[in-house]
């Protein structure tokens, strides 16, 4: 199976520019293709996730991803799917966020003479003259046009800033930016990324003469409320200081059923001939397939020891071989409602009293019911039923 038809078997691809000509470009190793990941946070979380193993599939196949990391368009924030502007933030913090995401990326792409390229949009964003700008490119865009874009149109009744209205012409010329300097001949984004992305193939087209190609991906549990990535606590992070191999495996490990077999397809390399025998699979065997899941993204993210260590922590947890994963802790009063906090597993005390009293924790083998009950060293936290810590006091 070529390439491009083994990414419509798993479900990746939602819309393209011109199919025929992307296939080709894809199947003879011939696109070079960019993603932009803008820093909001000093990690990369599992909703970039799957743009990664995507570049990294292409990259395979013998294609050269192109990472765009956004240090220019982070100053203005993208209104997609946002129901208020982002918070500003400094340059320090953009190029800090940079710097973090750069380090983490050459874990999944190979980077270097001949290979992937990683290039960052302050470079020349932040170097472009305004009214130079509006001459320019301002010119090759209509505002009936923009304001048809979903992501637009979703913020008019709560205020658009006119900042805002300004990225969908950042990201276009990002894209003629590096057509022209790079050789870049597609672009690839999350599928709420259309609009944009058309607007970047048409400026090319205007600026140059030349055609340029758009792909969108198939934004995994998007459809089903932007599920991707959150739990009790936040974000799923990359970072095994925001989210540990441990949690990451859980989280994968207690998805939806429904999901199991759409996240095998989008974000394992397991061989697509493997996953159809999968799929025939009986339903008594859903927890083998989470299991599957839960090991190979981890092993994916955190290398094969970790993995290893979070498989062994979860059959732990369910009363199997191994050990439960530790969390420090440090308080003064011992009880269960300042141990939740201060293990991270509660907000705040307000929130742990309220999943004791709804009955949402036990200590060791038995329900907690008192707000005041004692916690000691090496005793086992259970939060519903997918956390399980060992408290280890400080």
């Amino acid at each position: 199976m070529n390439i491009y038809d083994e990414l419509i078997e798993r479900g990746l691809i939602a819309q393209v520019t011109d199919e025929d000509e992307i296939k080709r470009l894809i199947n003879a190793g011939g696109a070079k293709f960019y993603i932009g990941f803008d820093p909001t946070a000093d990690s990369l979380h599992v909703g970039h996730f799957m743009a990664l193993c995507l570049m990294k599939r292409l990259q395979m196949a013998g294609n050269t991803p192109v990472v765009l990391l956004g240090g220019g368009t982070g100053y203005i924030g993208d209104p997609t799917g946002r129901s208020d502007m982002r918070t500003m933030l400094s340059p320090e913090t953009i190029r800090h966020n940079c710097m973090c995401f750069k380090a983490q990326m050459e874990r999944f792409i190979s980077f270097g003479e001949g290979e992937a390229i990683i290039v960052n949009n302050a470079d020349w964003l932040l170097k472009l003259n305004y009214v130079d700008l509006l001459r320019d490119v301002g010119a090759c865009f209509t505002v009936n046009n923009m304001l048809r874009a979903e992501c637009y149109k979703q913020r008019m009744e709560k205020g658009l800033s006119f900042l805002e209205f300004n990225y969908m012409i950042m990201q276009s010329y990002d894209f003629y930016y590096l057509h022209e300097h790079y050789g870049c001949n597609m672009q690839f984004g999350g599928d709420d990324q259309w609009s944009n992305m058309l607007a970047g193939t048409e400026l090319i087209r205007k600026k140059t003469g030349k055609d340029a190609y758009a792909m969108t991906i198939t934004l995994l549990l998007n459809s089903e409320g932007k599920k991707m990535g959150k739990t009790a606590k936040g974000a799923v992070w990359l970072d095994e200081n925001k989210t540990s191999p441990y949690e990451f495996y859980q989280y994968w490990r207690n998805i939806d059923d429904a999901d199991v077999m759409k996240c095998i397809k989008m974000l394992t390399f397991i061989p697509i001939e493997e996953i159809r025998e999968m799929e025939q699979w009986d339903e008594s065997r859903i927890n083998e397939k989470k299991e599957i899941l839960a090991y190979h993204l981890t092993q994916l993210v955190h290398g094969k020891e970790k993995a290893d260590k979070a498989m062994a922590q979860a059959k732990a947890a369910f009363g199997g071989e191994g050990e439960l994963p530790e969390v420090d802790v440090k308080v003064e009063n011992p009880v269960i409602v300042s141990v939740l906090v201060a293990a991270g597993l509660c907000a705040s005390k307000g929130e742990a009293r309220r999943l004791v009293q709804q009955g949402g924790v036990s200590l060791n083998e038995s329900k907690v019911t008192d707000i005041n009950a004692a916690v000691y060293n090496g005793d086992i936290i259970h939060k519903g039923k997918k956390i399980h810590v060992k408290v280890n006091f400080v």
